[in-house]
């Protein structure tokens, strides 16, 4: 083989991450293959030995990987052959590449799932921290990016919080199927070798909810699924948007148009020749990095739309987009975790921006309907209270009663309670509302949930 294709072939230099997978993996197949007597208790313990001098060269940066050697597994079963002679050779007996790469994957990736959990609900209690600390604090709610209704800013946050709470439901989802053992189906049929494939699943904790070794049934299917790799990276997707939503958002709000927020120095940086500007990176860069999982996510389905049973040296190529996910998922969801605890909130501006928009036009529709009137013909009169309030360049809290009783005559003193921002907050108490009270509720039960 020419050095050109060796290079263009050759994995190693990025799936070297799964050398701890790769071991663990082949110590529950030896760990097998002696209990069925396939090897012997010394070819046994030969392995172990040489898999823990193995491991130690790797932790402490000794072990050389060459590139004639390919990929993860080949270097480690080489070194493992040098240091114990045939017994070495011998570990690969029942197995194929194909059927151990799979199993890499999925132990290494399911380790990350557990990191990647954790990291929601750091997220999480972050938002439920600062939810907390700005419950009172009136937001004016936006649809369209239109002032819509008065919010808490606690709220809010609590929406976010939602999101990255079925991110964390659907990571845990997807880790199930992730958590199934392909070993033993060998390069596509399966082996003659009498294999305990329950036995090895047990070993490597890749059970069900019940407890039950959990082995994909179907050795075609186990050697050349990766839809486990898929259905992660579109979790991974998932999750990333919702960062990225809220990056736009804290990228909208630190804006001097709006002022509502400033985030800590530490996220941002100064511009090479303005030196009054503080930019949102990380904000942004969370946004822009959320294309390119995205992409992650496309390249990976590409990948496998056209690939006949079984393996295919295709799947080589779906490492780096699947490491790269996993990589900037963490790294967004650490430093927002971070940074969300540092966000500097500043009510007054929010407050202005609620009175400017007419945030409480629907409680003045909604009084006119407790008043008798349908709700159509309330929208109406709402509508030309609000186009005199334009003219005279007032809140419709500002409206004198007479001008507010020439649009409904029923309206009486109690209207200017319903047209505050404080009481338009307070009166949406159903649950799920905006009320404080209801935002409190949300916060006990998602602290409940986090702990």
């Amino acid at each position: 083989m020419s050095d050109l294709v060796k290079r263009y072939t050759s994995s190693v230099f990025f799936d070297k991450r799964l050398w701890q997978a790769d071991i663990t993996g082949s110590l529950a197949h030896a760990d097998m293959l002696a209990v069925q007597g396939i090897i012997s208790a010394i070819d046994h313990a030969s392995i172990k030995d040489g898999m823990a001098q193995i491991t130690a060269e790797i932790e402490s940066g000794a072990f050389e990987w060459k590139l004639d050697l390919e990929d993860v597994h080949l270097n480690i079963e080489a070194r493992l052959t040098q240091l114990v002679g045939d017994a070495g050779k011998r570990l690969h007996t029942g197995r194929s590449r194909n059927d151990q790469v799979a199993t890499d994957v999925r132990l290494w990736l399911r380790g990350e799932i557990d990191l990647i959990g954790e990291l929601l609900i750091e997220l999480q209690t972050a938002l439920v921290n600062i939810a907390e600390k700005n419950v009172e604090v009136i937001l004016p709610g936006f649809t369209h990016l239109q002032v819509a209704q008065p919010v808490s800013f606690g709220h809010h946050m609590l929406a976010y919080v939602e999101m990255f709470a079925r991110d964390a439901e659907r990571m845990l989802d997807v880790r199930k199927r992730v958590n199934r053992l392909p070993l033993g189906a060998a390069a596509l049929a399966g082996t003659s070798y009498p294999l305990d494939r329950e036995h090895v699943a047990r070993a490597l904790g890749m059970v069900d909810e019940h407890g039950l070794p959990a082995v994909c049934q179907n050795s075609l299917d186990a050697v050349s699924d990766r839809d486990f790799a898929i259905e992660f990276t579109a979790a991974a997707t998932l999750a990333m948007v919702h960062t990225s939503r809220l990056s736009e958002e804290l990228i909208l709000w630190m804006s001097q148009s709006f002022g509502f927020i400033d985030l800590a120095d530490r996220f941002c940086t100064g511009s090479s020749i303005m030196p009054q500007k503080k930019n949102p990176d990380v904000p942004e860069l969370a946004r822009g990095k959320t294309g390119r999982v995205v992409g992650h996510l496309m390249g990976l389905v590409t990948l496998m739309k056209g690939q006949p049973l079984a393996y295919n040296k295709d799947n080589q190529e779906d490492k780096e987009p699947l490491f790269d996910t996993v990589d900037t998922l963490k790294d967004t969801l650490r430093i927002f975790a971070e940074m969300v605890g540092g966000i500097n909130v500043k009510p007054e501006a929010m407050e202005r921006a609620a009175l400017k928009g007419y945030a409480t036009a629907t409680d003045l529709a909604d009084y006119m309907v407790k008043k008798g009137l349908p709700f159509r013909d309330a929208h109406e009169a709402v509508a030309h209270a609000v186009k005199t309030a334009i003219g005279q360049g007032v809140d419709l809290s500002e409206l004198p009663l007479a001008t507010l009783q020439s649009f409904n005559p029923k309206i009486e003193k109690d209207v200017y309670e319903v047209l505050s921002l404080r009481g338009s907050l307070n009166a949406r108490n159903t649950l799920g509302g905006t009320a404080p009270s209801q935002v409190r509720a949300q916060i006990a039960r998602h602290r409940g949930r986090l702990q």
